[in-house]
C-alpha cells in the first residue's frame, strides 16, 4: 500500500525530471506543453487508478463478510428434542466421548469418560489445545459429540429441549461481552423477569458496588456512550453480576480471569466463591492459582484426560500438573531485569 501510494503520487517528479534531461538548456516549446498537458491529465490518472485499487479491497471486504454471514446462516440446527425431561440432579457424565471438528484430521476430543457429581467442582487445566473448552462446549452441547454420550442427570444432552438445557447451565467466558445498553438490563438479561431488587443484589454480591459509584448514572448508565466504558476485568465482574441472577445449578467458567488485573482478579475469585456455592462447576483456567481450591483437577493433554486428583495428590505424581504448577510459579516471581 504505501509502495503503491509513493509511486503514482511521485509521476510529477519524475515528469520533471524527464523534461529536464530531454530538453536540456535548449528551452523546447513544445516539450513545455508536452509537459504541461501530461502534469495536468496524471492527476486524473492517479484519482482513477485510487478508486480502482479501493474498489478491489472493498470487494474482499464484502466478500468475506458474506462468506463469514453465510457460514452461520448455513450451519445445520442440532435435533432438538421437545419433551420436558425429569432430571434427577446436576451431575455430569461423560461415557466415552469422542469429538472431531468440521474438515479435522484427527479427534480434538478421544475417548473421554468423566463422572462430575452435583455440587462438585472440577477444573480443567493444561497446554493450549488440549480440548479443555471442547469439552465444556460439549456439556453446555454448543456441539453434538462424534461418539459416546454426554448426560446431565442421567438424561443425555441431546433428549433435553434447548430452553430447558440453556436455562440449567450459566456461562462466563474470558472475553465478556455488554451490549450497548444500561447496566442494569446488561445483568437483568440472565433473568427477564427479575426485579430491580434482585439485580441491585447480584451486582452486590458480584463485586461491582466500586463500578456503580463510579459511572455518572449509577446502574442506568449506557455502556458505549458518551465516552462510558468498562474495563475487561469490571466487565467480566458484571457478567459474573448476570450468572448470579440467573443462579443455574450448572457454571462453566471459561478463562473467566485471564484479562483481570491483581485488584480485579481477587475481586473476580471473591465473586466466584459467592457464585459457586452449591452449584456443580467446570472452571477452565491457566492460572493455576485459581484452581488449586477445587475438588478434583483434570489434566487435559491432546484431547485425553492425563491426570485427575487434588492440587495435593498431583503434587504428589510429580506428572504434568506438577511441572505446570512449577512453571507457573516461575513465570509468577519473574521479574524484568532481575
Amino acid at each position: 500500500m504505501v509502495g503503491f501510494t509513493t509511486l503514482i503520487n511521485a509521476i510529477f517528479a519524475i515528469l520533471i525530471a524527464a523534461a529536464y534531461w530531454l530538453g536540456g538548456e535548449s528551452g523546447d516549446r513544445e516539450l513545455f506543453v508536452n509537459l504541461l498537458f501530461y502534469i495536468i491529465i496524471t492527476p486524473i490518472l492517479t484519482v482513477t487508478l485510487g478508486k480502482i485499487m479501493y474498489a478491489g479491497e472493498n470487494t474482499m471486504i464484502v466478500e468475506d463478510a458474506l462468506n463469514r454471514t453465510d457460514s452461520i446462516l448455513n450451519k445445520k440446527p442440532l435435533p432438538e428434542s421437545e419433551k420436558q425431561q425429569e432430571i434427577r440432579d446436576y451431575s455430569i457424565t461423560l461415557d466415552q466421548v469422542s469429538f472431531r471438528y468440521d474438515d479435522a484430521k484427527q479427534d480434538a476430543l478421544h475417548e473421554i469418560s468423566l463422572d462430575i457429581r452435583s455440587g462438585e467442582h472440577v477444573a480443567f487445566v493444561g497446554p493450549s489445545g488440549g480440548g479443555k473448552t471442547t469439552l465444556a462446549s460439549l456439556v453446555a452441547r454448543f456441539y453434538d459429540a462424534t461418539a459416546g454420550s454426554v448426560r446431565i442427570g442421567g438424561v443425555d444432552v441431546k433428549d433435553i429441549p434447548s430452553a430447558q438445557l440453556m436455562n440449567m447451565v450459566s456461562f462466563v467466558f474470558q472475553d465478556s461481552k455488554l451490549l450497548k445498553m444500561s447496566i442494569y438490563d446488561n445483568v437483568r438479561m440472565g433473568k427477564k423477569d427479575a426485579t430491580r431488587e434482585e439485580v441491585m443484589e447480584a451486582l452486590k454480591n458480584a463485586q461491582c458496588e466500586d463500578i456503580i459509584a463510579k459511572l455518572p448514572n449509577g446502574v442506568d448508565t449506557v455502556i458505549g456512550t458518551e465516552g462510558t466504558y468498562v474495563s475487561g476485568g469490571e466487565a467480566q465482574r458484571l457478567s459474573i453480576a448476570r450468572a448470579m441472577l440467573k443462579s443455574a445449578p450448572i457454571l462453566i467458567l471459561d478463562e473467566a480471569t485471564a484479562f483481570a488485573d491483581p485488584d480485579n482478579e481477587a475481586k473476580v475469585q471473591k465473586a466466584f466463591s459467592k457464585l459457586a456455592e452449591g452449584k456443580t462447576v467446570i472452571m477452565i483456567a491457566h492460572r493455576l492459582s485459581s484452581v488449586v481450591g477445587a475438588d478434583r483437577i483434570c489434566v487435559l493433554k491432546a484431547g485425553e484426560i492425563a491426570e485427575q486428583g487434588t492440587h495435593a495428590q498431583l503434587l504428589e505424581e510429580n506428572g504434568l500438573y506438577a511441572h505446570m504448577w512449577n512453571e507457573y510459579n516461575k513465570s509468577v516471581s519473574w521479574k524484568v531485569g532481575a
